[in-house]
């Protein structure tokens, strides 16, 4: 579920007929140099034969610093980790006490990752998404990002901001699993201990690289 996530994860681009998204949407990306929150994590997969499985929950807390920084710590109801040092992704599995070691740049690519890591506004993001004003429901102001590579899993992204910061990201993929991620107690620009963005496999752990 989490590496499905995580290859999923944000980005955007172009224009549309609200502006307040894209706005915010820019402010955010371009104010943002770090940040942690506690997020919500909901996934749903397609009904089958008309039923539809009751959605998997999980729950932690996320941290990023730019450019290319961020980790996500599932809490609930497994431990696992996911760290991007600005070169290596790592993902950890406590339960299999198994690590995945990629190199960062073939593993994020163009994936909506880029918004909250490296891409450094709207006209970058634009190289590799088409983005769609949405009317503001919830609460907040949305942006739909639809990416221009026909090759990879993301159907759609819709990225939900309250003013500048953002706070949910609906994630659908080409089977039709939909993930969402709703951030809450954002603190933007907050001072991180050092060390937040380097990973070590724990002793004893067996450790991929791909």
């Amino acid at each position: 579920m989490q590496r499905l996530f995580f290859t999923i994860l944000i980005a955007a681009c172009a224009g549309g007929a609200w502006a307040q998204g894209l706005k915010s949407l820019e402010s955010f990306m371009q104010q943002a140099r770090s940040g942690e929150a506690e997020f919500t994590q909901q996934v749903t997969a397609p009904a089958r034969d008309g039923k539809t499985a009751p959605p998997k929950v999980s729950s932690g807390h996320f941290a990023f610093e730019r450019p290319g920084r961020f980790r996500f710590d599932y809490a609930k109801p497994f431990v696992q980790t996911i760290v991007a040092d600005g070169k290596t992704l790592w993902l950890y599995d406590a339960d299999l006490n198994q690590v995945t070691e990629r190199a960062q740049d073939q593993a994020l690519g163009s994936t909506p990752a880029a918004l909250l890591t490296s891409k450094p506004d709207l006209a970058e993001l634009g190289k590799d998404f088409t983005l769609t004003e949405q009317p503001d429901a919830d609460g907040l102001h949305w942006v739909l990002a639809s990416p221009k590579a026909q090759d990879g899993q993301i159907a759609s992204v819709r990225v939900g901001l309250k003013g500048e910061v953002l706070a949910r990201l609906v994630i659908v993929d080409h089977f039709g699993l939909r993930s969402e991620l709703r951030f809450s107690d954002f603190k933007l620009n907050a001072p991180l201990p050092a060390g937040s963005f380097r990973f070590t496999p724990p002793k004893g752990a067996d450790v991929l690289r791909e």
